[in-house]
């Protein structure tokens, strides 16, 4: 009789086992009982005799290695890695949460120092990919950019004030307002990360506000022959009011921020409440220890300097020339306001010219490349294919180092490979023959993308920037969605036609999608009628199926304290064509072999790997990369009008990962500005005592917006999360030149002044803190502007919004408010005395009525 394979496997299980047989109890002493039955070597279980077929019993000796090869070997492959073109095996590690990420990167180190010298020789630990190293970086360069910012603000203060002693006492609110906010950074359980620094770097030009505010009033009172302590107590008095309303102004416009929900909340949770402790502060400084100082040390002086008296002279100059230009605007207040409000209405036609995005691409260093070969592809197949991309990388002089894995995370899916790359530093890499430069990250990806998709074909290959990972869950590309609907089969055709359509979009780059049809299923289909007069059981068609095609676990095989799985299966060379199956024979209820071929039919077809969904409903997820140059908030407003047309009723696209983040990010930070400005309404409202005040000081706001669109449209840079925040932080600080403005003319007004009296002393008075003021935060913010080191690209639009706004506000401030606060004063003045005329009226016509 015929031996087949559930006779190899009955045999097996038989002969290879071992059972407890309980235990037997003595009389002082229990012991147990054990069947030694299992095979100890190779040897043993070659030597496993094969004692029936069919059931039926084998008397002739028959041993296993007569009929099967026996080999201690390895599973089959799920998976291949590789470590700059040696096989590897990789690693991830992740720090806990609350733990310091480059201090767990630094003990890693340490420790892999360590181990390597108990690694047999030629096996080497060596760290691939590191993200603490542009993090410890950024750290650094964001320091450095903080010193930076204090000496060009030590710098301007001095230009203005004339003498070191008043430059000291206003740089001495630095390092108080600082060491303050680390304190309170502390007890909250905050890190110096990117964002944290990031506030403190902006912070450094602002916090000297109030104290420059509070000093140059208290210089002007001394020069009007006052002593220190006098001058000391009434200048700081004076601007005591407009320095509070300042401050909580800005803090109004960044407490929503504190608020904010999602991802960006969280990254700028941290950002909004050091800024915000830091301003307090140095409105706390300033009220308090600056006037103490400058009632005892306080020695102001003319310039000594030639630069110092040069400046001198060009200020006085530039009072005088503000003081006749204000004049002339008073007199023409409403065409100053309506030409002012026409050039806001312009710049905001720069939005559209002005590319959006979530965040700017950082050079990190590394990025990430994605596989996909054809659905159905081999794990061999896929493999030639990363190879053929480790051979372009290895002959790259930028590139660093690599390691790429085949098979997805964990295996299972062939189709798949991943690569990580990591980059050489800045001033190793090679330059740029267009433009002359040294190549960045982004230029070299884009030279690989390009070079690639016309060396390697049969495969989609898309490289990913890192940068964007830690803002939104996902894949992480600039766009993503699912395609949603009821029935799949339409889900299937309409995702396919959206995604041959967006494949036209000359925006996008690196189109992909989860959906694969076309891996070739075998099925296997029984003839039920067949099967039953051959008297073939649906049972054993499949178990022999199984254990020849696609191998079954059997039984365990124990070698040196490990136990191992026992695998039958017919040979790699046999199993290369669905032929094979065909070629099978199974044995029926009366022990006779039957063909397969008499009992089945094999259909081959193509097949989905998987169905996905997503919130209950079934969903496709399409994603790509947004060209170098084009706005990701544009283009998805694209793929948004293409899926409309395309996609059947019943069916539409739901924004996912970084694509979602992206618009629920801006409108947030949207959402935010509307609510501080409110705030920041209601607060000056109960300061001034007045609704009509808050105006005139928010009238800057529109121009600071042009100045920010318009800046970052000349210096080419994106409307991102960061940029936003800078204008937030910009309508903050663009509100303290008004409120000095509005404060002292309402002092002026208090004395007996009339309104256009009171406005031409306040402002040209109010001249030098203003500019002060707001050449300290320019000053601060220029080092970040300037930036070239690592997480530049972060920091640079922020700054170049708060410079360009910080302008442009203030050049129109000066004129626009006095000239809205003397409109509405005016209004207001005409309403109250027609009030007081009626009240008269009223009470002379009292007098005629008889008694």
């Amino acid at each position: 009789m015929p031996l087949l394979v559930q006779d190899i496997i009955n045999s097996i299980q038989n002969e290879h086992i071992e059972l407890p047989g309980g235990h037997i109890d003595g009389p002082a002493k229990q012991s147990t009982v054990r069947t030694l039955g299992e095979a100890r070597s190779l040897a043993e279980f070659e030597n496993i005799r094969l004692n029936s077929r069919g059931g039926q019993p084998n008397y002739a000796p028959f041993y296993l290695k007569q009929v099967a090869d026996i080999e201690d070997g390895l599973a089959d492959a799920q998976r291949i890695s590789r470590a700059n073109g040696q096989f590897a095996l990789g690693l991830g590690i992740l720090k806990q949460r609350g733990s310091n990420a480059v201090e767990v990167s630094k003990q890693v180190r340490d420790r892999i120092s360590s181990l390597q010298k108990s690694l047999p020789e030629g096996i080497h630990l060596d760290i691939r990919i590191d993200t603490t190293t542009f993090i410890a970086d950024a750290v650094h360069e964001l320091l450095v950019t903080i010193i930076f910012s204090v000496l060009l603000t030590s710098f301007v203060c001095w230009l203005f004030l004339g003498s070191w002693s008043a430059t000291l006492n206003v740089l001495l609110s630095i390092p108080t307002s600082v060491i303050g906010t680390f304190i309170v950074l502390k007890f909250l359980n905050f890190t110096l990360n990117t964002f944290t620094l990031m506030a403190l770097s902006l912070a450094i030009g602002i916090v000297v506000d109030d104290a420059i505010m509070v000093l140059e009033n208290i210089i002007r009172h001394k020069q009007q022959g006052k002593n220190r302590y006098q001058g000391a107590l009434g200048g700081a008095s004076e601007i005591s009011f407009a320095a509070m309303a300042a401050t909580f102004a800005i803090v109004a416009l960044f407490l929503p921020v504190a608020f904010m929900s999602g991802f960006i909340g969280k990254f700028f949770f941290q950002f909004a409440i050091t800024m915000t402790v830091a301003v307090l502060l140095s409105l706390f400084e300033a009220l308090t220890l600056t006037p103490m100082r400058c009632s005892q040390f306080l020695q102001a002086k003319e310039h000594e300097s030639h630069l110092g008296r040069f400046f001198d002279w060009g200020f006085e100059g530039l009072k005088k020339l503000y003081a006749g230009l204000l004049k002339k605007a008073l007199n023409h207040r409403m065409s100053v306001i309506v030409i002012s409000l026409i050039f806001f209405a312009i710049s905001l036609m720069s939005v559209k010219y002005l590319r959006s995005e979530m965040v700017p691409a950082q050079d990190q260093g590394m990025f990430s490349m994605r596989v996909n070969s054809p659905a159905g592809s081999s794990l061999t197949y896929t493999d030639e294919k990363v190879k053929a991309i480790e051979a372009f990388l290895s002959e790259q002089s930028e590139i660093d180092g690599y390691f790429a894995n085949v098979g997805g995370y964990g295996g299972g899916d062939p189709t798949v490979g991943n690569i990580f790359v990591s980059m050489k530093p800045k001033g190793q890499r090679g330059i740029n023959k267009r433009t002359k430069k040294e190549l960045t990250q982004q230029e070299f990806m884009n030279k690989a993308r390009g070079q690639l998709k016309k060396q390697i074909k049969g495969c989609k290959i898309s490289l990913q920037d890192p940068s964007m990972r830690s803002f939104s869950s996902g894949m992480s590309f600039p766009v993503e969605f699912t395609v949603r609907g009821p029935d799949w089969d339409i889900l299937g055709k309409a995702s396919l036609s959206l995604f041959n359509a967006l494949e036209k979009n000359q925006s996008l780059t690196d189109l992909g999608t989860d959906y694969k049809l076309g891996m070739t299923e075998i099925d296997i289909v029984p003839d039920r009628v067949q099967a039953s007069l051959r008297g073939v059981s649906l049972a054993s068609i499949g178990q022999s199926i199984q254990a020849m095609i696609g191998g079954i676990k059997v039984a365990r095989y124990e070698s040196k304290g490990h136990r191992y799985d026992i695998i039958v299966k017919l040979p790699d060379k046999d199993r290369d064509g669905e032929n094979i199956i065909l070629g099978l024979n199974v044995r029926n209820n009366r022990g006779e072999l039957i063909p397969l071929s008499q009992v089945v039919k094999v259909v081959s077809r193509p097949a989905l790997q998987s169905i996905t969904r997503k919130d209950r409903e079934r969903a496709i997820t399409i994603y790509a990369n947004v060209k170098t140059g084009a706005s990701q908030a544009q283009v998805i407003s694209q793929v948004e009008a293409t899926a409309k047309k395309i996609l059947p009723e019943g069916y539409r696209i739901v924004l996912s990962g970084n694509a979602q983040a992206s618009r629920e990010s801006l409108q947030s930070l949207m959402g935010v500005l509307v609510l501080g400005i409110l705030v920041a309404y209601m607060i000056l409202a109960s300061q001034f005592n007045s609704y009509s005040h808050p105006l005139s000081v928010l009238m800057a706001l529109p121009f600071s917006v042009s100045g920010a669109l318009l800046a970052l449209l000349l210096f080419n840079q994106s409307m991102n999360i960061y940029s936003m925040i800078g204008l937030i932080l910009l309508m903050g600080l663009v509100k303290k030149n008004s409120i000095l403005l509005v404060d002292f003319t309402n002092q002026m007004r208090s004395q007996g002044k009339n309104i256009k009296d009171a406005l031409q002393e306040a402002c040209p008075i109010r001249l030098r803190p203003i500019l002060m003021t707001t050449l300290a935060t320019i000053a601060g913010a220029i080092p970040s502007a300037l930036a070239f080191g690592p997480g530049a690209e972060t920091r640079i639009p922020m700054a170049i919004a708060v410079i360009g706004g910080l302008v442009v506000s203030t050049l129109l401030t000066i004129f626009v408010v006095p000239c809205f606060y003397s409109l509405i004063a005016r209004e207001k003045r005409v309403s109250e005395e027609m009030n007081i005329s009626i009240l008269q009226a009223e009470g002379s016509s009292l007098n005629f009525i008889p008694e």
